[in-house]
């Protein structure tokens, strides 16, 4: 099966519709019974079919399928397709992570007549990337695709953060793989997290605006804002500080937003980053976690004009960092211990320890988050490294085996 015929299909039909192009491709070619995407929501917890060819009955009552206990949630955790026999021993069900750099974007399923040899699997697995690019090709294109990932309609407030976000919550180069995640308080507590990768340095930032609702959305709209645009100018971690705090003395009456700046080269692993008022950051190392404890400097729109501090971080090949905001240490988490968490999710992708971290915290506070809680996951695998298999994002060791679940799939 050609590749280009792939792509040049799903170019050829409108963005909403390239998915459904796609999988009667595979349809045709494989001689399955049926091809469908899968796609995740914002929180990691379930996912929603979108584009299909053919109709396989899968037990499932709804188009939202939660995640645990499920194939779906083993294949996006481990990165490894599935490969599962029906009871009737009719077909044989394939699942494939659809997975860019690390974001884990969706699954591909298939039920095919027969076991599937390596050759078709190769071609499986070939296509589910591919549709990773064809997602975010045509994402920014049609509402679809968010629709697919809310898991409930959101306010205003939420709807503005939401924006703020990057768009991709992973991410994974040779040098490191870095992941997010957000869950919003009931009223919008105005957090964010964001990230990029230039030529020679990754960037990273959390920032936490005060109060709730639309107004913290704002005040968070005009502190990225202001980030982003003194960064994509050139501007150093220092000028972007300043351009944050100016932009709230300015335009953000007398609110504030903490914050907390960080790049690190990728040329030779120097970390540098500014604290504005900010919750520490923590560290893990050879299985002990610390906090790192910085000068801090006041938060951005705060009065009268200040400096800030640009300071090293001590960073090394096999370091997590994990960059967090104020909720992730709301009063019901207290006695969560976070540095347990950390250590005890160590072997987990960021994007696996993100969500835990946070499902976590969301689970102690009984579901009802007083304020915004949001982690950033660093992995730095030092210059000069590589960790990562570029056709599926999962560890090199490994990657290449499926995950046969068979008649008595372990988990379910």
């Amino acid at each position: 099966m050609s590749l280009a015929r792939v792509l040049g299909a799903a170019e050829a039909s409108a963005p909403v519709e390239s998915l459904d192009v796609v999988a009667r491709i595979l349809k045709e070619h494989l001689g399955a019974a049926s091809v469908s995407f899968l796609i995740t929501d914002f929180t990691g917890s379930s996912v929603v079919r979108l584009g299909a060819a053919g109709t396989i009955e899968t037990g499932e009552p709804a188009r939202r399928i939660t995640l645990r206990g499920t194939v779906y949630d083993d294949v996006i955790r481990t990165q490894k397709p599935a490969i599962e026999d029906s009871s009737r021993g009719t077909y044989t069900r394939v699942v494939a992570p659809v997975t860019n750099r690390g974001d884990a974007i969706g699954l591909l399923e298939l039920f095919l007549p027969a076991a599937p040899d390596a050759e078709v699997m190769r071609e499986i697995g070939v296509s589910a990337h591919a549709l990773a690019y064809i997602v975010i090709a045509n994402r920014s294109f049609t509402d679809v695709y968010q629709w697919g990932r809310r898991t409930s309609p959101l306010s205003l407030a939420a709807e503005i953060q939401h924006r703020l976000l990057p768009a991709s919550l992973a991410c994974e180069a040779a040098q490191f793989a870095v992941a997010g995640a957000l869950e919003p308080a009931e009223l919008v507590g105005g957090d964010t997290f964001d990230y990029v990768i230039d030529r020679d340095a990754v960037q990273l930032s959390v920032t936490d605006a005060m109060g709730h609702d639309v107004q913290a959305s704002l005040l968070a709209t005009l502190v990225v804002g202001a980030l982003r645009r003194a960064r994509r100018a050139g501007g150093s971690l220092l000028e972007q500080a300043r351009e944050a705090d100016q932009a709230m003395r300015d335009h953000g009456r007398e609110g504030y937003v903490t914050g907390q700046l960080l790049r690190i080269s990728l040329l030779d692993g120097r970390a540098e980053f500014v604290n504005a008022g900010h919750p520490w950051p923590l560290l893990l190392r050879d299985g002990q976690v610390r906090q790192i404890i910085p000068e801090v400097d006041l938060p951005f729109g705060v009065q009268p004009p200040h400096t800030y501090r640009v300071q090293p971080l001590d960073l090394r090949p096999g370091d997590r960092l994990v960059m967090l905001t104020d909720g992730m240490l709301e009063r019901n988490a207290r006695n969560l211990g976070l540095p347990e968490l950390i250590a005890e999710t160590r072997a987990l992708h960021p994007r696996e320890a993100a969500r835990a971290l946070i499902g976590a915290i969301v689970n102690a506070s009984g579901g009802h988050l007083e304020d915004d809680a949001t982690v950033m996951c660093l992995d730095w695998h030092g210059t000069g490294h590589s960790q990562r298999d570029a056709a599926t994002g999962a560890d090199l060791t490994d990657a290449s085996q499926p995950l046969d679940r068979g008649r008595t799939a372990p988990g379910q």
